[in-house]
């Protein structure tokens, strides 16, 4: 991250799943995801690619960044948890095993030292 000059705390949003864009609600499905930037995380621009992982388990849903990719450069590892204010990233109590349904499709992404 140091390279490209990203520090704990820098924030940008994003689109939770790329294929439920400006949904609402949406379902993430427990596993992998691609996210989208929809605004600027440092030198990174909107529409960078953001590869993650979806646990469901507890009441809130986690999402983990490990990797981005710039639209017209390298990817490059990165260390970053997606959040919203006010325990909006609560699951709804329709939501199954596996899945979190959840009434917003962009949050906050942030960049972390580790993950916890």
């Amino acid at each position: 991250m140091r390279i490209l000059n990203l520090r704990v705390g820098d924030g940008a949003t994003v689109d939770l799943d790329v294929n439920q864009s400006l949904t609402s609600p949406i379902t993430l499905y427990e596993g992998p995801v691609e996210s989208m930037l929809t605004s600027n995380l440092g030198p990174l621009p909107p529409v960078t690619r953001l590869y993650g992982r979806v646990w469901t388990g507890g009441p809130q849903v986690v999402v983990r960044y490990y990797e981005a990719h710039p639209p017209d450069g390298e990817p490059f590892p990165l260390c970053a948890v997606a959040r919203l204010a006010h325990g909006q990233m609560q699951k709804k109590p329709e939501s199954k095993p596996g899945t979190a349904i959840l009434e917003f499709s962009r949050a906050g992404v942030f960049v972390v030292n580790s993950f916890r």
